[in-house]
């Protein structure tokens, strides 16, 4: 922007173009440049203040924004009878009216002039504004704040100029928008409060008159800042209590992910040896014939190329889901068969165990045999970490249609420590019983204790399967007709 430069001192512009005559110039431009560019900040700052002003209490100032009644099934409601929650959810409406008429009756008698009509009409001023605001609280507030410079301006009242009731009425509207309003929207009505009383004092007291102001001021500022402190605090815990609850979410689907990368690593073994088995069969079967027909022999070859084929893919997807730092295991994948190794370790740990098997022992696919062993090692874990001095009992039962398992535990006899785990390892224990389509509870015991139950279900061998079909149709043929 050009700057206005003043008339140059004669002495100094008595040879045009000096370095006196631009430096005197320089002086006088730059200063003015600078001051113009502050004014027109200032100037912008205050267009934004007052537009924002106009956004928060002019435009749709009476727009219906009800408050809404107390929820049945929340924290205040909660504990109270069925049939009273209903009735109940609108105490807050029902308390705000009670107060609207406590304010009026307060103010009657700080009145100076009560026999004249229009003063008797005045303290609807301080009624109808405090429960305008439980419908359409902004403009409950201009309402309240005409009523008070009407009153102020009348001079009827010794309490100038705030009249006791009127103070409180003025105090609970602004209270009941601090309730759902933005914390600048109710400073904004505080600020423009305290500005229309202290504008009321200077141009219309008297030099005797005492205001309240002061008073006004300070109360209501204290109770608009308590509850905008509460209602923040509110807010904060509403918004903790919904991260914790997401961070569980993600925390069980971490441990649910974790696990079943787990189950898969374990039963790689399993799925290899199998594959590697048929792989070798189909390639040393051709060799058992005598001078196999040339079908054959592709067909064996096909089986064994697919079983190669399937051990090379098992071994890529394997190494997606396997940690940089896993290590595989030396020793063959644990089965029923070392259940007996596993229960003399938890008992040199000190718990105090015993087994029992029921059924006819017979060798089980070694995935389910696999699983077993994992669920009945984490249960006798969690027996030790929850609790210690208990004794426990582990049943296994071979029945016609799979695998039951039942572990449980006595209640703990000392104090049980903090845990460091992350308290999901029944969430494993589910993940292994629902891949191989079995069922699981898992709840404390009538004693104290804990006991964990499963079923494994097994597809019966086809003798079996004839067996008990016979036996059942004979069963049957025996019925009477």
């Amino acid at each position: 922007m050009r700057a206005v430069v003043p008339e140059e001192d004669p002495a100094v512009s008595a040879v045009p173009g000096t370095t006196a005559a631009r430096s005197a110039a320089y002086r006088v431009a730059v200063p003015q440049t600078v001051q113009h560019h502050s004014l027109r900040t200032e100037l912008r700052i205050a267009r934004s203040w007052l537009d924002a002003l106009r956004a928060d209490l002019i435009t749709d100032a009476f727009a219906f924004r009800p408050i809404p009644p107390l929820p049945v099934n929340g924290p205040p409601l909660s504990r109270l009878p069925e049939r009273l929650r209903a009735p109940a959810r609108w105490l807050p409406h029902a308390a705000v009216a009670l107060t609207a008429v406590v304010t009026m009756l307060m103010s009657v008698s700080q009145f100076s002039y009560w026999e004249r009509d229009p003063i008797r009409l005045s303290v609807l001023f301080f009624g109808i504004p405090l429960i305008a605001a439980l419908f359409r609280p902004v403009g409950a507030w201009w309402l309240s704040l005409a009523g008070f410079l009407a009153l102020a301006l009348w001079e009827v009242s010794a309490h100038w100029p705030w009249l006791t009731g009127q103070l409180v009425a003025h105090t609970l509207v602004m209270a009941l928008v601090a309730v759902r309003a933005r914390a600048r929207v109710v400073a904004e009505m505080w600020t423009i409060t305290v500005l229309a009383s202290a504008l009321v004092v200077m141009y219309a007291g008297e030099p005797w008159q005492s205001d309240n102001t002061l008073i006004m001021a300070v109360v209501s500022f204290l109770t608009l800042l308590t509850i905008l402190l509460v209602r923040g605090w509110s807010e904060s815990r509403r918004e903790v209590v919904k991260q914790v609850a997401v961070t569980q979410r993600e925390r069980s689907r971490r441990t649910q992910l974790e696990e079943r990368t787990t189950i898969a690593r374990e039963l790689h073994d399993v799925v290899a040896h199998h594959m590697s088995v048929v792989a070798i069969q189909a390639e040393a079967a051709p060799y058992r014939v005598d001078s196999p027909p040339p079908e054959l022999t592709q067909a064996f070859a096909t089986i064994r190329e697919n079983a190669v084929a399937a051990l090379a893919e098992l071994r890529r997807v394997l190494g997606v889901v396997r940690a940089e730092d896993y290590e595989a295991p030396d020793a063959p994948q644990p089965t029923l068969a070392d259940l007996d190794g596993l229960l003399d370790n938890v008992r040199e740990a000190g718990l105090t165990v015993e087994k029992a098997v029921t059924g006819a022992v017979r060798e089980l696919p070694q995935g389910v045999e696999l699983s077993a062993f994992r669920i009945i090692q984490e249960a006798l874990s969690n027996t030790l970490r929850h609790a210690p001095g208990a004794s426990a009992r582990v049943e296994v039962s071979y029945v016609l249609g799979g695998l039951g398992l039942r572990v449980v535990n006595g209640p703990p006899q000392a104090p049980v420590p903090p845990s460091p785990g992350a308290g999901q390892g029944i969430t494993g224990m589910r993940e292994r019983v629902a891949m191989l389509g079995g069922e699981m509870t898992a709840e404390p015991a009538a004693d104290g204790g804990f006991e964990t139950t499963v079923f494994l279900p097994l597809p019966l061998p086809a003798e079996n399967a004839e067996n008990a079909e016979n036996a059942e149709n004979a069963e049957h043929a025996e019925e009477p007709a």
